[in-house]
């Protein structure tokens, strides 16, 4: 009688360690999500080139991540990424973070 419980209870137990892998994968990704475009948009504040800008948020971001950067005064710095899940077992998450940061004034050479 025991075995049949814990044949029933088993597959459930499975599932509900694949939910809970897939939730810290996803908030995993969220949270290098929100640092890439945080550093996306700090060095596109400082007048960071546009090659420069994605290699820095690509490497804070998960991969195959997007990044979107646009603005002039204000820089808006956008990451995306597809969390998957544990296993495969369950659907794969979209996460997104959005960044803004003021443009730093030019250097006027004035100390």
């Amino acid at each position: 009688m025991a075995t049949a419980e814990i044949a029933m209870a088993l597959p459930a137990l499975v599932v509900l360690v694949a939910a809970a892998m897939t939730a810290v994968s996803v908030l995993t990704a969220q949270l290098r999500c929100v640092d890439a475009a945080r550093e996306a948009a700090r060095a596109a504040a400082r007048g960071e080139t546009q090659a420069v800008v994605t290699s820095v948020a690509r490497r804070q971001a998960p991969s195959g991540a997007m990044v979107r950067v646009a603005g002039e005064q204000e820089i808006r710095a956008v990451v995306s990424a597809e969390a998957r899940s544990a296993g495969g077992l369950l659907p794969a998450f979209r996460v997104s973070a959005t960044a803004v940061a003021l443009r730093e004034p030019e250097l006027s050479g004035v100390p």
